[in-house]
Parts: C-alpha cells; sequence; structure tokens
C-alpha cells in the first residue's frame, strides 16, 4: 500500500477542487458529488483497502472548500448500497429527495461515506442526486448523478496518490435550430 504525504495529498485535491469550481462557475445552493475510493488512493484495489483516515482527509478538504461558497456536497457511496449518497438532510428536504435507510460502512458504502456522515451536521442517505459537477477519485463511476449536459473537466492533477482522477460539470443543453442563439451577450 503507499503512503501518501497528506500535506501534498491535500494540496493536489485543493488544486483539483478549485480547477472543477472555476471551469463549472457553480452557484450557492448548487450540489457537488464526490465519488471516492480511498482503496485506490492508497494503492489498492476499489472496495479492497478502503482507509478511513484518508475519506476523512478528502471529505474535510472538500468540506474547506465547499462550504464558505455554499455549495452542497453529495457523497456516493459503493454499490453495496446501491451508490445511495450522504447528503445534509436540509439539502434532501429542500431538493424533496428520497431519503432511505442505510448507515454506510467500511466494505459498504466506504470510508469517504462514513467520513461524511461524521463531518456533515445531520445527514442522511438519498437514493438519487442531479449534481451540478461532481469529482471522481479513483473510478466511482459519478455520471448517474451528474445532470445532463455532462461535459469533462480536465483536472490539474490526474491522480491522487495511486487513483485516477476524473471530473465533470454540465451546462444547459442547447436547443433551438440554425437561427438559435447561444451568445447571451448579444441580448
Amino acid at each position: 500500500m503507499l503512503s501518501i504525504d497528506t500535506v501534498e495529498f491535500t494540496k493536489e485535491l485543493t488544486t483539483d477542487i478549485q480547477n472543477i469550481l472555476t471551469t463549472a462557475q457553480l452557484h450557492r445552493g448548487d450540489l457537488f458529488v464526490l465519488g471516492c475510493s480511498t482503496s485506490e488512493i492508497v494503492g489498492g484495489h476499489i472496495g479492497k483497502n478502503s482507509d478511513l483516515t484518508v475519506g476523512e482527509l478528502v471529505i474535510k478538504t472538500l468540506k474547506h472548500q465547499l462550504d464558505p461558497l455554499g455549495i452542497n456536497l453529495a457523497v456516493q457511496g459503493c454499490e453495496h448500497i446501491n451508490r445511495s449518497l450522504v447528503v445534509e438532510r436540509a439539502v434532501a428536504q429542500q431538493r424533496d429527495l428520497e431519503i432511505v435507510t442505510v448507515v454506510p460502512a467500511l466494505h459498504a458504502g466506504g470510508a469517504c461515506s462514513i467520513a461524511a456522515f461524521k463531518q456533515f451536521d445531520d445527514p442522511v442517505e438519498v437514493e438519487h442526486v442531479t449534481a451540478a459537477a461532481g469529482l471522481d477519485i479513483g473510478d466511482t463511476a459519478i455520471g448517474m448523478h451528474v445532470k445532463f449536459v455532462q461535459v469533462p473537466v480536465r483536472p490539474t492533477y490526474t491522480e491522487l496518490g495511486g487513483a485516477h482522477v476524473t471530473a465533470l460539470r454540465s451546462r444547459p443543453k442547447y436547443v433551438g435550430g440554425p437561427r438559435a442563439n447561444y451568445d447571451l451577450a448579444n441580448l
């Protein structure tokens, strides 16, 4: 297993989060989804080497970046809890999200889900969200939780620890035909 330098890891994760926030141009109240395999970060195989300490660091770093902006974090669990997500109860209520009954465990939900449950004020699990953007650390497949139209974001760091990193943002659909105008500056 890899031993990660927590200072360097936090710096790289913060840079990637800032890349996504700059590119996605999120607003207060938007939803940001995280999919994360701590197993992959520490050099293991997804779902086999979960690391709670790394999960706690990931969630702490994300909350440090998102909370001051009023951007809500949703943390995707693994397939053993059907990819349900941890959100704040207030977010679930405001968005009329289906709350489900499950508490994440190390090998049924994952380390980041457990960390979110510990670090959120009033956590609940929901079945599905439609986020404006998200970060995928370790190829956990967050696309099902990012609204259509999805656009890839190229983060500065494409690896965190031993995990491959990708990101998505969304944009409104282009509608209309050949006479349609998509430039808001022309209004």
